[in-house]
């Protein structure tokens, strides 16, 4: 199987100053296409520290793939590295010169002296079209065979590029066959602990499929990777072991795939024909936003209440005040009343709310910082749930509440 290494290029990695997207996306399409992605590396916009990271990479793995690097200023530096790390020289590549050119007149823009840098090329190189952007890719061969795959840093001239370019090509030279394919399990309500009690054994046992479990966004995925000539070869193999897993893991599993938990909660909701309504205190309007993140959402969520003063809670939500008074905002209580006002209210099959101390300050020892309430109500039932959050920001807290509340939700409805 043909090995690559990726190196994103740019000071502004290193600093912290922007998150890394392409790397992830480059490695997850070179797997599926059937490659081995030995590391990944990230690179500031050095010239001789970029050239030693390809050729550290070189020696390892048949290319790198690189993003980033190919612009018009002077701290763009990967094809100079390349050269470097290859030993050859640029040249100007005169269709890239000509096409700038082109889409320059074609916005009403001047063309700048710099620009021109971005039609110089390692002689030889194979050049990649970028019609989302004024810089061209290359892929360049060294004497040895091994090679240096460069592409625009922007994840959306990034992407095209990839797809369209840079893996027909490497399709092409190295014949690929079998293919990494990948099956996401996704769950909620248990911990990756537990998870791996469960299934260790098929840990162990596996080779083709090999099972992961990555923890995530405060709940956790378990992957399930077959190396097969096609997707239908995969599904064999796949299939046996996903079925041993749904079956340890009882009801934890919520979807497969690209379906997220709030997508989770609306199919179950408009295979019954239900609406759902949202009270929030302490999550500030977050359980709504991830429920109207769905795309058809509107036909399963009708509204909700940011309920964060108790004036809200008791005019707009019906809390008695006594209750307020006897058990606090936050209490289970709160939580109860909260749900059947706001889905009274609005009319809806179900209502969900949450009520809790976020932090960093307001917490007593009775009721720290962390602690949520969480109730659901509808169908003839009320569930309520109590959470003591991880230590954290406030972020953090209001970010594990909110997928505290989509998990009590999807396990009533799940009932």
């Amino acid at each position: 199987m043909p090995s690559v290494e990726i190196v994103a290029i740019g000071t502004e990695l290193l600093l912290g100053q922007l998150v890394d997207t392409n790397t992830p996306h480059i490695a997850s399409s070179l797997a599926a296409a059937g490659l081995d992605v030995y590391a990944t590396h990230a690179a500031g916009d050095n010239r001789e520290r970029i050239a030693a990271a390809m050729r550290a990479a070189l020696q390892r793995a048949d290319g790198v793939i690189t993003s980033g690097g190919l612009g018009p200023t002077v701290d763009d530096l990967t094809k100079e590295a390349a050269c470097d790390a290859l030993g050859v020289q640029l040249e100007m590549h005169e269709p890239s010169l000509a096409a700038m050119k082109e889409r320059f007149a074609s916005l009403g823009f001047e063309m700048r002296e710099n620009n021109v840098k971005q039609a110089l090329m390692p002689r030889g190189a194979f050049v990649l079209p970028n019609p989302h952007g004024s810089a061209p890719g290359y892929i360049a061969v060294g004497r040895d065979g091994k090679f240096i795959a460069s592409m625009p840093g922007v994840p959306r001239e990034m992407k095209p590029m990839l797809a369209d370019s840079v893996i027909p090509w490497l399709r092409q030279r190295f014949v690929l066959g079998a293919a990494i394919y990948t099956r996401i399990l996704h769950t909620a309500g248990i911990a990756e602990s537990e998870i791996d009690h469960r299934i260790d054994d098929l840990f162990r046992a596996m080779e083709n499929p090999k099972i992961g479990v990555l923890a995530h966004d405060f709940r956790c995925d378990v992957k399930i990777m077959a190396k097969a000539q096609s997707q239908e070869e995969a599904q064999r193999l796949i299939a046996p072991v996903e079925h041993e897993i749904v079956k340890r893991l009882g009801g934890h599993i919520y979807g497969v795939d690209d379906l997220t938990l709030p997508g989770a909660v609306h199919v179950l909701l408009q295979r019954m024909h239900h609406t759902v309504a949202v009270a929030e205190s302490c999550t500030g309007g977050r359980v709504a936003a991830a429920l109207t993140s769905v795309p058809g959402s509107s036909q399963s969520f009708l509204g909700g209440v940011v309920a964060y003063d108790n004036s809200v809670k008791t005019r707009t939500l019906g809390v008695r005040e006594q209750t307020l008074q006897r058990f606090g905002a936050v209490s289970e209580e709160t939580a109860l009343e909260m749900a059947r006002g706001v889905r009274e209210r609005l009319g809806t099959d179900y209502g969900i709310s949450t009520t809790g101390v976020a932090g960093p300050s307001g917490g007593t020892p009775e009721k720290p910082v962390g602690l949520v309430w969480f109730a659901v109500c509808g169908n003839g039932v009320e569930k309520t749930l109590q959470r003591t959050m991880p230590p954290g920001d406030r972020d953090s807290i209001q970010a594990r509440a909110t997928v505290a509340a989509l998990t009590l939700l999807w396990k009533q409805l799940s009932r």
